[in-house]
């Protein structure tokens, strides 16, 4: 996963198209458009948004 990249996330039970905007080792910072606020940046777990090491 690198920045630019568009995936989908989920967020209150609906499917969001996200674009990443930034990675660090453990998050990701995403760019989503919301109906009121257009390129909100949200902030998610790594794990969450299938990067990262999966916890055994």
């Amino acid at each position: 996963m690198k920045a630019g990249d568009k995936i989908q996330i989920d967020f209150a039970g609906k499917k969001k198209d996200a674009v990443v905007h930034k990675v660090n080792p453990n998050t990701v910072h995403l760019k989503v458009d919301f109906e009121n606020h257009k390129g909100k940046i949200v902030k998610r777990k790594l794990n969450q948004v299938g990067g990262g090491k999966k916890k055994k």
